[in-house]
Order: C-alpha cells, then structure tokens, then sequence
C-alpha cells in the first residue's frame, strides 16, 4: 500500500488552523466585509455623473446583480476547494503558481492592504467630526517628498487622522491575533449593529419632517444631460463606484479552511450575504433619492448623507458619522481577518518568506502573516498615496475577478469527475455574463482613464494612468517570485 509523502520538513512544525465559523458568522463576514463606506460616499459622485435618480438606482442594482452571479460563480469554487487561502488557491489549481502568485502580491501589494489603509482612515476622518484630533504646525504638515510617476507624498499630513488610523489598525490586528473566534464575534457585533443604524437611517427618510418627495425619483438633473458613447462612459465611471462600495465579497474564500461545512456553509453565505447587501445598497439610495434631488446630491458630494440626516432631525450630522465609524471599524476588522490567510498559505507554498506560514501554537490564528499585513497597511496609510491606490484597486481587483470566473469552466475539464456539492445555477450564462461584463467594464475604465490623464495635461497638472501604475504595481511581483521559486543549495 502507498503512503502519503511526509510533508517539507519545514512545515512539520506548523500548527494548524482549525474550522470555526458556523454560517451565521460566515454570512456576517460577507455582509461586513461589503458594507463600508462607499455607500456613503459614491452616491452623490454618481449624481454628478449622471444627471439621472433613475440611472443612479439601476447602477446600483446592477453593481449588486453583476457583483452576485460573480459570486454565485466562485462558490462553485469555494465549495470545490475549501482551503485557507482563497483565490490565491483556486488561482493555482487553475491557472498554476505563477498567475497565483502574481494575484497574492496584487492582494498585498495594492487590494487588501491599501484597503485597510483606506478604509482605517475613513474611520479616522469620520471620528474627526465628533472629537478633536491633534494636527502638526502647516509647515511641517507640508513638507513632502516626490517620488517618480507617482506625485509628492506629504507623510506628516492630517497627521492626528493617520495616528488614529494606525492605532485602529495595530489594535484589530492584535484582536485577530489572540483568536480567530474573538474575532469574528468583534465582526458580527459590528455588522448587526451598522445594519440596525442603517435600516433606522433608512426609515428616518421617509418621516414628514424630512420633506422628501417621490418627484424626486423621476426628476432629472438641469445641467448633467448625455447621451451616446458620454452616456455608456458615465455609466462606466459609476460602476467603479459602485463595486469599490460591493468589493469585499470574496475575502470569504479566503478563510475556507476555517468554516465548518464549507461546502454548505460558503455558498448559502455568499448567496444570502449579497441578497442582504444588494437590498440594503438599494433602500438606502431610494431614502437619499426621496429627500434630496440629484442636483442637490451632486452639490453634496460625500456628504450627502449628513445633509439626509439633518433633514431627518437636527443634530443628525453627527450620528451619521457615528454610523459610518461602526461600518468603517467593521470593514477593517474583515479584511485584516479574511486577508492575512492568503499571505499565509503563499509562505506555505514557498512564494513568501517562510515565517509567514507560522501558525500561532497556542491561538491557531497566521499570526506572523497578520503582523507583515499590519506593518505594510501602517505603511499605506502614512505614504499620502489614497487616491492613487483607491484608483487602482478596483481595475486590478475586477481582472482577477474575469480569471477567477473562467476558471469554473478550467477546473470543468480539469476535475470533471470531482464531487460538487455545489454547482452555479445557469451554467454556463451566469459565469459568461460575468466574464463579458467584467472585459467591457475594464475596457471603458482604460478609455475614461485615458481621458482624465489627458484632460489634466491639457490643463498643465501632473496626472498618472491609473490602470498602466495598477498593472506595473502587479508586475512588480515577477522578479520575486522567481526569487523565491529559485533552485537552492541543501
């Protein structure tokens, strides 16, 4: 009888990471991870963009549609390979290491990362508006270094929101790391609570004194009118704010080894996680729409939703921003959780440093590798760098959704015969209309991409391609991994 070969010597002495998300946890870690702060910042861009309360409620629908079948797709995926890992996984078996490597470095490098950083400082921004953060003299606020094809980075800057920022992230790290199960009770106490806020603002819209009106979903903007290919650009550039605020969704592949029933559990979770996402995007937009016109949310820009809140009582402001340091908090505390397990099985696989794959003897959580994350997106966030990272994420991130999607038919041929507890329903359509999607949505986001950087040389300002800077930050990988895949001596 054959036996199984002994695993590197290297990793005899990893602990292991150990199964302990039940469905509700693993649901709640979808809705969290999703919801965060675009819905509260990307309506009111979308207004200027369109000039439509109509098309502004089908951009939202369709983000949530789209956003679904992509994850309909992937659970066949999860629940096929219910490893710790997630995409970096299934990216191997499709694809091999080389391509899976270059989406872990993406995910480091650029997504996950400079999300947290994003999205910590939001947070900080928000506190902001309820207690005093201390800030440096101007001149030294100022002062700036300008690194090449980037632009100038001003580390000192808002330097009391960066210092909050950084202490929410070291403070979630070290939550993640004491124990995964701490963790995801910090992840579903937070969930509930910003759905509950949420479902209150929503209601709030509709009282009398709001002086909402019904009108306000059929009347168009008197100044933003387009149509022909501006009209299809327009809608482009609201998709991207729109799946920045429905990203999220798959760093629920990334703790598969951790999710009891994973065959049952991911796919009812990524199911009914985005039902329950797309419902709420939907009603909170239709609570904007009611009490503010869309010229009036185009005026606001991000913050309409304090002006929503003020017409609901006075003093609202506030709570509003109380509300989005709780979704805010809990995105954070997602995406340090989900992320870090990607960078851990990397280590295992011999792509990252080997430390990273050390499992925590006595909590079994990737420590190491949480602690690498938290250092990096620390970095992040006090590199100045937001906007351009913010502006990359979404290209970077939406072509390695088109591959992973393709990868249902790979694996199709590769493992026909393998058990599938669950299979995408509409197969082949739902994955095709995915895939034809994603490659029109990217293509549009070269050609506005293309205009803004055209537009602002025209104009004598510094400018970037965004995408061209997403793609160079991915590739940047190449070298290392053939560093780190190199023959060495015993």
């Amino acid at each position: 009888m054959s036996q199984k070969p002994s695993p590197p010597p290297h990793q005899k002495s990893f602990a292991s990471l150990i199964p302990t998300f039940g469905l509700f946890s693993t649901m709640m870690l979808v809705i969290g991870g999703v919801i965060g702060s675009g819905i509260f910042r990307k309506t009111g861009v979308m207004a200027g963009q369109l000039g439509s309360p109509e098309l502004i409620l089908l951009v939202w629908i369709l983000a949530g549609v789209i956003t679904l079948f992509g994850a309909l797709t992937n659970a066949e995926i999860a629940g096929l390979i219910p490893e710790t890992g997630g995409q970096y996984v299934y990216f191997e078996r499709m694809y091999g290491p080389f391509f899976a490597f270059l989406y872990g470095w993406a995910i480091f490098a650029i997504i996950q990362c400079g999300s947290i950083a994003a999205v910590a400082y939001l947070f900080a921004e928000y506190a902001g508006r309820l207690i005093h953060l201390p800030e440096l003299s101007a001149a030294t606020a100022a002062w700036s270094v300008h690194l090449p094809f980037i632009g100038d980075v001003a580390p000192l800057a808002e330097i009391g929101t960066k210092g909050l920022a950084a202490v929410l992230i070291i403070l979630l790290t070290a939550v993640n790391y004491v124990g995964v199960r701490f963790g995801g009770l910090v992840q579903n106490i937070f969930t509930i609570a910003k759905v509950t806020a949420i479902f209150l603002l929503v209601i709030g819209a509709f009282l009398p004194q709001t002086g909402g009106s019904a009108a306000n979903f059929t009347t168009p903007s008197g100044t933003v009118q387009l149509s022909g290919l501006a009209l299809f650009a327009a809608i482009a550039a609201a998709l991207q704010g729109a799946f920045w605020a429905y990203d999220g969704w798959n760093k629920l592949t990334y703790i598969a080894g951790e999710v009891k029933q994973p065959q049952r559990n991911i796919p009812l979770a990524l199911l009914w996680g985005m039902l329950t996402v797309t419902t709420i995007y939907v009603l909170m937009n239709v609570a904007y729409l009611y009490v503010l016109p869309v010229d009036e949310l185009a005026k606001s820009k991000k913050f309409f939703a304090f002006d929503v809140a003020e017409k609901i009582f006075s003093g609202g402001g506030p709570w509003v921003a109380a509300l989005v340091m709780v979704s805010t908090f809990g995105t954070t505390n997602a995406i340090i959780m989900a992320t870090a397990r990607v960078y851990f099985s990397m280590s295992r696989m011999n792509v990252f440093p080997r430390f990273i794959g050390n499992a925590h003897p006595r909590f079994h959580t990737p420590a190491a590798s949480l602690v690498v994350q938290g250092v990096w997106s620390v970095a992040l966030l006090f590199s100045g760098t937001f906007d351009t990272l913010t502006d990359t994420l979404i290209f970077v991130t939406w072509i390695f959704y088109a591959a992973g999607a393709y990868g249902v038919f790979v694996l199709r041929r590769k493992m026909p015969d393998a058990p599938r507890a669950y299979k995408v329903p509409g197969y082949p359509i739902v994955p095709w209309i995915f895939i034809l999607f994603a490659l029109t949505f990217l293509g549009f986001t070269i050609y506005n991409d293309i205009v803004a950087y055209r537009a602002a040389i025209a104009a004598g300002k510094p400018a970037l391609l965004n995408t061209v800077f997403g793609t160079a930050l991915v590739l940047v990988g190449t070298p290392i991994y053939f560093f780190y895949r190199r023959p060495r001596k015993v």
